[in-house]
This record gives C-alpha cells, structure tokens and sequence, in this order.
C-alpha cells in the first residue's frame, strides 16, 4: 500500500522516560491535529526529531525509544547536542526565523551553524530514503528542513514531494541578504508542489526564484529544465469542531467543577458586571510585538480615561527561548511595561493587566476565551495565528469581538473582523474604544460569518486540499511530453498527409491562424490566412474545420462568404458545408452539485471573492479580491472545471472581474468527435494553442496528428513555436513535396 511519509522538525508525540521507562503522549498541536487522519490511514509514518539528544540515550534506551515511537508510526532522526545547537537553535532559529520575519537586526550568519543546517538535513534524507517505497509520496514542513526536498529529489526524482512553511517568506528584498539565498531556493525547488498560508508570501517566494534563479514563470508555476514546479497557497485551519465543543463544554460545567482562573474570572465579573476583558494570548516572541500592545493599551487608558476601571487586558505570556538574549531582554521589558502601566493607573479594586507568564492547560484556555469580550492580537509579524481563529471558534452565542494585526495571515481570512496596524497606537486605541461600544447584534452578525468559514475550511481540509493538490502534480507530470514538429518528425507528418485519401483538418483561430491583438475585433483573417485555407478547402481528400471560441457574428462576417465548416463559441453553434447556422442546447441546473463545492473551495482561499448563483449558471466573482491572486486563482478554477464540463454540457465565460459556468452546447472535444462519427478518415490532424484546444486533443482518436502552439502544458503530441510557424506548416501541407517542406524542417 502506497504512503505518505511526513517529515518536520519534531514528532507529533511527546516522550517522558522514567526509570528506563518511555511513555509517549500524543501532541494535540494544529500540525498534529491537522495530519492525524493522512497519517493514520494512509498507513503513512512521521519522521522528526524525537526532542531527546543522542547524549541523553543509551543503546537500550535508544531502543525502547524507536519501538515506542514506532506504535504511534514514528520514526526519530537522531542529533546530538551539536548538531541541535547549530542546526535548530542556531541556524533555524537564529538566522531563518529573525529574516523571515523581517527581524533582520536579530539575524546571526554563522558559517559553522549553516554547515550543520546542512548536515542534519541530510541526515533527515537518509531517514527518508530508507522508508521510501515506490508510490509513495513525501510532505516536508517548515523553515528547519528547507534543503530536504532537493535531497529527496536527487536520490529519488520519481517521488512526489510536497513542501509547506508554517511561517511567512519574506519580500525578495530581505530575503537576498541571506548569504545562503540560492542554496535555500534550489533545496524548497526540490518539491514538485510549494505550499504557504497566504497568496503574499506565495508571491514574494516567486519573485526571489525568478530573480535569484532566474527560472522562468508561467502564472503560480516554475518552469524548471525537467519539470514543472507549482507554487499555491493553503490557509491552515483549525480543529474548530474541537475548539466549539470544548467550549460549550466548559461555559455547561456545574460550578463545583470550575478552575481557580475560572472561578476568579466569575468573581470579577460578579463585582463589576460593567467590566469587559481583553485578551492577549502569545509566545514570549519578538516577531508578536507584546510591547506595542501594551503601549498601545496604555495609549488607550489615557486617551479615553472613561474606560479606566471599566476594562482589563488579561495577557497571557507563554515562555520562549528564554536562554537566548533577545528573549530575556524582551521579557526583562514587558515585565517592567506591565509594572509600569499597573502602577500608574490601578486602583483599590482594579488592576489594568493581570499578567501571567507561563504556559496554560488546554481548559483553562477556553474559560479565557470563553469570558474575554476582545481578543487584542497583535504581532508584528505571524505566518498565520491561529489563536484569532480558536478565539472566534469559542464563542458559542456568537457575541465577543477580534481586533487582529493585519501582518498576519489570518488577517487574509478574517477581513470581516477589526484589522489594524500593530505600530499604529492611535488606531489600536480608537479601535478599541469601537468594539467596546458595538452592539451584540453587529458582533453576532460578524462572527457568524468567520464561524461558518472557518467551520468548513478546517485543519484537516486544509490537509486534505494540499494532498490533493499534490496528487494532481503526479497526474500533471504523466501528460505526454510534447515534441517540436521539425526535422524528420515533420517528414513523417508531410509523408502520412500525402498518402492519405481522406483527411480532417482542425484549426482554431485565435493565436493559431490569426496573431493575438489588443482589440479582438482587429484579428481579422489575412489575406496570406485565406489564400492557405483556400487551397486546403478545396483539396477533395480534406474536409477542414475551423474550430473557435469566437462568436457567431464575427466569424460571419469574417467567414460568412467562405464555403468551410466552422464551429465556434466552443462548440455551441456550428455551420456546416452548403447549410447555415445550427444551435444545440439544454436547460438544466442539476450540473450545479458538481461545480458548487470546486467554487466554494477557491472562494474559502481567496479573501475578497463570492458566489453568485443564478438559474441555470454560476459566476465566481472576484472583484474584491487581490488582483494577482485573482489571475491565478481563475487559470485554476478554469483548469479545475475544465474536468468536469465536458460531462455536464456547460461552458466557461471569462468577464470582467467574474467566471461564469453556463449551458452550452458542446465543447471543442465533442463537437470535434461529431465529423468522425460517420466518416473513416486515415489522417486527422488538430492544432490549438490555449486550454479549451485540450478537449479536442483529447477526445479525438488516439491516431490523431495533435499540434499545440506555444510552450504551454499540454496533451498534444507535438508543438510549434508560434502563428509564423503554424502559417509554414500550412504552407508545406499545400506542396507537400516541394522545397518548402526542405525550409521549414530548418
């Protein structure tokens, strides 16, 4: 049974020896969570770091460690206390994690410690190599192993290999000051599928590859010299079921079961049932700008001094690298910025911060997202944070309201919340004071949206998604590799056409026969273009097809006074040889079940679309959206629904700013199948240059002559460069067996 094989820093359990005795307790992190089902069912393993140096383990003891790890499908990767320091704590954490969060001030270039980084990168794809079996696949994550699928890759190019970053890739600006920019490219390169949490840091990796690299784009794909490599984002959930249940649990507990946080937040809300908390939840991190927040809270204490004694920030410290000197000194200034705060403005029965610095269990996590009304998040910097989605998923009677930095990646999801800017003190303070006074109605109205959205997109979808997508890569690379139609492949073409006695010619206009303009309307046929299709027309041995997305009323203007067989808007109208125009279609919307779901799904990961749904048609409208995203976003929506129109008679309509799935009649592939039905042709040939030409490469037989213009993937069997080249090739089927034939093959 084929596997995926996961692989990140540290395993998805945590061990505790006692007396030569190992006991693992399974981690309940997003990572964890998110990739419990791929890797139980798919009989996958995780492959980490146990979080147990080599010093610490005797050979017995090394032992008990993988069969205990290997019941949870666990592999550990040995490192010794060296190797941890320069290639985690050193490397990773001092040198990744400070540029890729724009800290470039606390970012060290150890030469030593990217040695290491290297070596137990390696020694991570010697672990991999040795469970690798044939069909398998690989999913790498985050900024501690960003080598490892180049690694994989050379050993094992057969491989799918994914690749996700858990935290933000900075702008080609930062990320060129790195010593070792190339080197950390050319390793993610080594995956065929690249996965970020929003479209922004999808985008900043694109243009250092592209300028660093100097690889070559086409929309979210690097075209490498042997493969193609796909760059997407997949905003990471949360296991929101969990969250909203824990939730609902806690707020029922009978009163002899509460915590001591729980039954000390009752009691204030008791004494002053005016008082609203605010809440800050972080790792002691300097990328979570803590101190911002509470200038930014003092800020607002003393610009609305009303809200003195009406409020209180509950701000909950998680401890962090507290043996590295940026942290100590970081928390040496929150202590003194809380005392101070606290000093100045508490009173007899109200302190304005109740500060705790220490990690919390799990319930007492919820009663603080359960009894805070705000969630104040502001980082300076965060791939995603998902404590703004676990507070949202918390509130069960949809009241309490998120104010969150728009420099983090939920912020992309979470548009109809409060944004704001971390460094901006007088919008932090103003926009509190909002929230403070904004109805319940308005809140329950905003929160019911994030909850539905979230609800859906979960940690497992998010899984789920990017297998898929992974999946998809090894479908992608099976597509024929196409051919140049030159030299002696050329000949045998030019040989097959002169031998046949019936032969089916497909053309499509459009970046074919006629060269793209920026006014359609100014791509009329040449009189070069005519007099080609003249001689091939009125060849008895062919029976030659233009086939286009065009209208009906242009092609009739432009063709009307011809004798060919056209077919255009993809197939829904057609006028055939010595008749006029036929139309065939059909109305019905039960199609709407297969595409509903693939809209809903590029919708949830693009902030800014909606779904407009009409009788008989769907539209993805995008307007709101990133414009970049959005173009790359509708070459996959297209792309998606492509697979499935063909089963539904619809078509796809590009407007300005929306996609529409209507009824059609038939696509290029069907129409085309149509003049071989009844007809024994001993030469079909079919050439189109964009992707509704793929349903005729498709659908035609299997002996068909397919031709793509241009560099683009495709399933057509050969290729030519350009409008010029496919002018020459038409030329050379017009005298087959002159000097032409002699010019072209050069």
């Amino acid at each position: 049974m084929n596997k995926t094989i996961i692989v990140s820093n540290r395993l998805p359990v945590q061990l505790q020896i006692d007396k030569n005795v190992v006991k693992a307790t399974p981690s309940v992190g997003g990572l964890a969570t998110g990739m419990k089902s791929v890797h139980r069912d798919s009989n996958g393993i995780w492959i980490g770091w146990s979080g147990l140096i080599e010093e610490e383990l005797t050979a017995n003891l090394e032992n008990a460690v993988k069969n205990k790890l290997k019941e949870h499908q666990c592999v550990p990767v040995g490192l010794t206390e060296k190797e941890l320091e320069g290639y985690y704590f050193g490397f990773s954490n001092k040198t990744l994690w400070p540029q890729f969060h724009y800290f470039m001030q606390y970012a060290e270039f150890v030469n030593e410690d990217w040695e290491t980084y290297k070596r137990v990168n390696e020694k991570f794809a010697i672990e991999v190599l040795k469970h690798l079996k044939e069909g398998d696949q690989v999913w790498v994550h985050d900024y501690q192993l960003l080598l490892l699928p180049e690694f994989i890759k050379k050993e094992r190019p057969d491989v799918r290999v994914g690749f996700f970053l858990h935290i933000p890739f900075p702008s080609y600006e930062v990320f060129r000051t790195l010593p070792w920019r190339k080197e950390l490219l050319q390793g993610m390169l080594g995956a065929d599928l690249l996965g970020f949490h929003t479209y922004e840091y999808e985008r900043h990796f694109l243009s250092s590859v592209q300028r660093l690299l100097g690889h070559n784009l086409e929309f979210n794909k690097i075209l490498l010299d042997d493969r193609e490599v796909v760059v997407d984002s997949f905003p990471m959930g949360i296991d929101y079921e969990r969250f909203a249940k824990a939730a609902n649990k806690q707020i029922n507990l009978p009163v002899d079961q509460y915590s001591e946080l729980r039954l000390k937040l009752e009691q204030h809300i008791k004494e002053s049932p005016d008082t609203k908390f605010i809440l800050s939840i972080d790792r002691l991190d300097y990328t979570k700008g803590i101190p911002n927040r509470l200038q930014a809270f003092e800020y607002f204490l003393e610009k609305y001094p009303e809200y003195q004694t009406k409020v209180r920030l509950i701000m909950l410290a998680v401890p962090s690298r507290s043996n590295v000197p940026q942290y100590q000194k970081l928390k040496n200034e929150v202590d003194q910025l809380v005392g101070s705060i606290n000093g100045k403005y508490s009173s007899v029965g109200w302190t304005p911060i109740w500060y705790f610095y220490r990690s919390m269990p799990f319930e007492n996590l919820i009663d603080l997202y359960n009894a805070c009304d705000i969630a104040l998040l502001t980082p300076l910097r965060d791939g995603m944070n998902l404590v703004a989605k676990e507070y949202v998923a918390c509130r069960e009677d949809l009241s309490g309201t998120l104010i969150l930095s728009e420099m983090t990646g939920a912020s992309q999801e979470l548009g109809e919340t409060f944004l704001i800017n971390p460094n901006n003190y007088e919008e932090v303070a103003n926009t509190l004071k909002q929230v403070l006074e904004m109805p319940l109605e308005e809140q329950q109205v905003i929160n019911k949206a994030l909850q539905k959205r979230l609800k859906r997109y979960n940690v497992e979808r998010w899984a789920k998604d990017f297998l898929q997508a992974l999946s998809e890569r090894s479908e992608d690379e099976s597509v024929i590799t196409t051919k140049r139609l030159q030299g002696e492949l050329l000949d045998s073409v030019l040989k097959k056409y002169v031998q046949a006695k019936k032969r089916l010619l497909f053309l499509d206009y459009d970046g074919t026969l006629a060269a793209f303009t920026k006014i359609p309307k100014n791509a009329k046929p040449t009189t070069n273009v005519f007099q080609l299709l003249d001689i091939l027309n009125s060849d008895d041995k062919n029976e030659l097809v233009i086939i286009t997305g065009r209208d009906r009323e242009t092609f009739e203007e432009w063709f009307g006074h011809k004798d060919y067989n056209l077919v255009v808007e993809h197939g829904a109208w057609a006028k055939l040889k010595g008749k006029g125009w036929e139309v065939e279609e059909v109305l019905t919307n039960e199609w709407f079940e297969s595409i509903f779901p693939i809209l809903e799904s590029f919708t949830d990961r693009t902030p800014g679309s909606l779904i407009e749904e009409k009788d008989y048609s769907l539209a993805w409208h995008y307007r709101g959206a990133d414009p970049d995203l959005a173009k790359q976003r509708v070459r996959a929506l297209i792309s998606t629904i492509s697979q499935l129109i063909a089963n539904h008679n619809l078509e796809i309509l590009e407007g300005d700013k929306v996609v529409e799935i209507k009824i059609s009649g038939v696509n290029k592939g069907r129409s085309a199948s149509k003049f071989v039905m009844n007809e024994n042709y001993d030469f079909i040939f079919a050439m189109g240059d964009d992707w509704t030409d793929e349903f005729m490469f498709r659908d035609l037989p299997e002996e068909t002559i397919t031709v793509k213009v241009g560099p683009k993937k495709t399933i057509a069997k050969h290729r030519v460069d350009n409008t010029e080249h496919v002018l020459e090739l038409l030329k050379a089927f017009t005298m087959p067996e002159s000097e032409e034939v002699l010019r072209v093959r050069k």
